[in-house]
Parts: structure tokens; sequence; C-alpha cells
């Protein structure tokens, strides 16, 4: 049969990165505490496109991935890019692994066992020189009190829940639990899926005598990451849902160590 995307293409110009998207698909993730987390993915996978030819072979994608299932975790990423690269013939391949983790979170006081969910991402990039970037983002749900409207105000300050995004190029491993925690501990207090009235009232006073503004809760942040040897690259940004305003409130930071 004619194998039209092998053609020659008139146009030249290459395409910097062509394949699939949004791919359903069960992987293994590290789990710090009990070994191993099954969890459903959303996977991208790319390639370049030499200016020559007319298109790539979109079911290799799939091929290439149904050959590690069972086995797909974040160590099998180089190993995945460079068979992207050997069967799709391709200069550069890219892969983009979205997925929710979950941690069980014991409330601060009652002790009450929830499940929290933190949304993550694995990105890897392999060129010719065969060097693979990875880099792994974990999206961190947090609770910070304004200290502006605590220092202006007779009565209470208003509060919000946030989200901090953290994205880290590594040395050597990093558990997800692990940036997981530095995040919450720079905020003004954790998130909780479940909380008792003790607990409650724990999370609201433990969060008004530590406000912080978006700008505190970067800079926290990368004030935990620059004595961390382990990480070579950093961006990190907080997004506050404001109380009080009809906008968010933001700040990021991102530094090559």
């Amino acid at each position: 049969m004619i194998d039209v995307q092998s053609q020659t293409d008139h146009r030249n110009i290459r395409v910097d990165k062509v394949g699939v998207k949004d791919i359903r698909y069960p992987i293994t993730v590290m789990d710090k505490n009990n070994g191993a987390q099954h969890t459903v993915a959303s996977i991208n996978m790319y390639v370049n496109l030499p200016r020559e030819f007319k298109g790539t072979h979109m079911s290799r994608f799939i091929e290439i991935l149904n050959e590690f299932h069972g086995n797909l975790d974040m160590r099998e990423v180089s190993t995945i890019l460079e068979e992207m690269q050997l069967r799709l013939q391709a200069g550069s391949a890219h892969l983009e692994i979205s997925f929710p983790y979950f941690i069980k979170k014991l409330s601060p006081i009652t002790v009450t066992a929830g499940l929290m969910e933190y949304g993550c991402r694995v990105a890897g990039s392999l060129d010719q020189s065969n060097e693979c970037d990875l880099v792994l983002e974990v999206n961190v749900p947090i609770t910070t009190v304004c200290p502006c409207s605590k220092e202006i105000s007779m009565h209470g300050a208003h509060n919000q829940r946030g989200m901090v995004r953290l994205a880290v190029r590594f040395k050597k491993f990093i558990w997800i639990e692990d940036l997981v925690h530095l995040v919450e501990h720079c905020a003004s207090c954790e998130v909780y899926s479940v909380l008792k009235r003790p607990d409650e009232k724990f999370v609201t006073e433990k969060a008004y005598e530590n406000p912080k503004f978006v700008e505190d809760v970067v800079r926290d942040v990368a004030s935990a990451l620059k004595t961390d040897a382990n990480v070579l690259w950093f961006k990190v940004d907080v997004e506050n849902f404001e109380s009080i305003h009809n906008h968010s409130a933001y700040a990021c930071i991102e530094r090559l160590k």
C-alpha cells in the first residue's frame, strides 16, 4: 500500500512538533510511602518532522506507548523518547505526561484521614545530542491570609485558596511528596480534604497568625529550593483566587542555579 506520509513535500518547511495529544492511559508513579501508585494520565507525544517528509506515522506513537503498558513510570521517560526518535526517524522527541496524584493526609487535630489530589506533570525532551531534558511539575493548593487586610482591619482578615505550580529540573530522582511538603510549608496554612470542627479552628487560627502575600510564598519556596543541591532549575508561580476582588493575585520566580 502507498505510504503517503513518507512521500516528498515540496514546500521545504520543517515541522517543529507533530504527533498525538490527550491520550488517556494508565501509568504507575513512584509513591514514597507505598512504593507505587496507579493512576490515569493524559499523554502528549511529539517528534520533529524534516522538511522533505509529508507527514509522520501517527500510529507508531500509540504502538510505542502500548509496548510500555504496565511499566510506564517516570524512570522510563528517556527510554520512550529514544524509541520515538528511532521508530519515527526523528531528530527530537517530546513526551508530556499529566496525571492526578493522591496523598493521604491526616487532619491536624482529630487526625482524620483523607486523600488530597495534586495535579502533576512530567515533561521530557530528547534532541540529537541524546541529552534528556526532564521537568517535574506539581500543582499544590494552599491557603493564604492577606497581611494588609490583617493589619488594617479591626476584626479578622480576608483569606483565600491559592494554587502553587512548581516545576523543577534535578540531578537525581526527586519525590513528588517532598515537593508538595516544601510548598505547603511555605503557605499560610495547608489545605485538607477532611476537617472536623477542632481541625477547622486550628487551620483558621494558624493561617491568621501566618499571613502571606503571593510574593511571600514564591520567595519562601525559592529560598528553600536555592539550598537544595539536587535542584538545577526551578520555576514557581502562585495564583491566589482572591475572596474580595474579581481578579486573582499572581507572582512568579524562575531561576537557573
